[in-house]
């Protein structure tokens, strides 16, 4: 945690990677409409908080700011994909749309870096932090890991189609099962939260939607164990084909 105005403006101009940032609600002065310009330069977006928010999180001086530093450095899915190729590898990557609790980010990390995923693409926006809960949870896998923090989901989304991975949704909205798509060629995994599953812009644009076969009463799984579920379908038939 970084508290204080100078101090926030430091770490953003040094290059740290901002996980949240919060300003107090009806800040004013020439360091705020310095800070301000920062925040514009570098495309952070900051979260206007009443001043009891700040001093639950600091009793010390925050001047009106309190920011959040990521423990890891995000990367460009844009850079990655390349890399993949180059090395003569198949892509496989998971995109999580809206999956905003922390034990669930480390739980599903945990599981795609056991399995061999290359990276996960989650939105600059809407998204867990990766805070010290999640890297506890995912057992150090968020270390190990490239995250791809991205402005615009579906536009990398498409990015990923362009470059040759096919995009499979897992959501109910189907009646094709997860064993359907075919893992062995370049693939972009996509995953949902469990209120609002994954948004109609990536439905729309998907090669495959596929589910998991359910048959008990309750009528969905927690979403890092659906994520395991697919993953290791994928993982499965790309051992039975070589």
């Amino acid at each position: 945690m970084v508290f204080g105005i100078r101090a926030v403006m430091e770490a953003i101009t040094a290059g740290k990677e901002i996980e949240a940032l919060y300003i107090q609600r009806g800040l004013s002065g020439g360091l705020w409409h310095e800070l301000r310009e920062l925040l514009t330069e570098y495309h952070i977006t900051a979260q206007q908080v009443p001043i009891e928010k700040l001093n639950r999180l600091t009793m010390k001086n925050h001047q009106g700011a309190v920011a959040f530093i990521s423990p890891i450095t995000y990367q460009k899915i844009e850079d990655i994909i390349p890399q993949i190729f180059e090395k003569g590898e198949v892509p496989l990557v998971l995109v999580l749309d809206g999956i905003t609790d922390v034990r669930n980010m480390g739980a599903i990390a945990r599981t795609a870096e056991c399995a061999g995923v290359h990276a996960i693409v989650i939105p600059s926006k809407g998204s867990a932090q990766i805070n010290p809960d999640a890297i506890k949870t995912s057992a150090g896998a968020l270390y190990k890991i490239p995250v791809c923090r991205q402005d615009n989901l579906v536009q990398s989304a498409k990015f990923l189609q362009e470059s040759g991975l096919q995009l499979v949704c897992c959501t109910e909205k189907t009646n094709d099962y997860i064993y359907k798509p075919d893992y062995t060629m370049p693939t972009a995994i996509v995953m949902g939260s469990e209120d609002g599953g994954i948004r109609n812009e990536l439905i729309r644009i998907s090669d495959h939607l596929a589910k998991i076969p359910m048959h008990g009463e309750i009528e969905s799984l927690n979403v890092s164990v659906s994520a395991g579920v697919i993953i290791y379908e994928a993982i499965r038939q790309r051992a039975v084909a070589q």
